[in-house]
């Protein structure tokens, strides 16, 4: 396929050759004719090459490779390719654009390829499919209703995600309930625990206690009975006479 570039760089070297030997005066190295001619058959040789599947070959050439990638994804809308119908071209100070008017059969395109002024360089190429207005008209409501439902779709997320705010709250309130069930379920192991360690910091007392009840009872011994705390009394002295 590297012999079809060079055939248009023949083709090119041509033109600017006798572009040269013209005495009438151009705006540009080349006539608008001989620029045409030159794009119809870079189309041409483009069209070949992406039909025969060969666009890897240019790889190391992005100018061509992204034109043939454009190329390939265009004929999905153009259709098949019928030709060109013409063209026209730009001289600027340091590049020349030819537009190439191509046939479909389902739609036409524009492509524009963009050389330096010596022609021998790729600068760009470009398929610019035309499409009816009501094409566009769809195609651009199509993307508002993307672009839209995407929006409610976020929304209608944001909005669970608040919802479940509230669920955690009642989770968290039932879990505080629970708390102090388990905490009154503890209380008399705590009191048990409390009475013995009291016992145990006051046996002098308990002695003293135990022997004034053994006296009161007139028993011998403090072995009939055990002292298991001790409280503080909440009557009052008239109420203990």
């Amino acid at each position: 396929m590297k012999k079809l570039l060079v055939i248009l760089g023949m083709i090119t070297c041509m033109a600017c050759l006798s572009a040269c030997g013209e005495e009438e005066a151009k705006s540009g190295p080349i006539s608008d004719e001989q620029a045409v001619q030159i794009g119809t058959t870079i189309v041409d040789q483009m069209n070949t090459i992406v039909s025969q599947g060969a666009i890897e070959q240019y790889v190391d050439q992005p100018a061509l490779y992204n034109g043939f990638q454009g190329w390939q994804s265009a004929l999905d809308d153009i259709g098949t390719y019928e030709g060109v119908s013409g063209g026209s071209v730009a001289f600027d100070e340091d590049e020349v654009a030819i537009t190439v008017n191509v046939l479909g059969s389902s739609h036409n395109a524009d492509v524009v390829i963009v050389l330096d002024n010596a022609l021998a360089t790729y600068i760009g190429i470009t398929t610019n499919v035309h499409y009816s207005t009501g094409e566009i008209m769809a195609k651009a409501g199509m993307n508002t209703v993307i672009g839209m439902g995407t929006v409610f779709v976020v929304l209608i997320l944001i909005s669970l995600i608040i919802s479940c705010f509230s669920l955690i709250s009642k989770l968290e309130g039932k879990q505080k309930k629970e708390e102090p069930a388990a905490a009154v379920a503890a209380s008399p192991v705590v009191e048990q625990t409390s009475a013995k360690e009291e016992l145990s910091d006051d046996t002098e007392l308990v002695a003293v206690i135990a022997a004034a009840i053994a006296a009161y009872e007139g028993a011998a011994s403090t072995d009939g009975f055990v002292v298991r705390s001790i409280r503080k009394s909440n009557k009052s002295k008239w109420q203990n006479a």
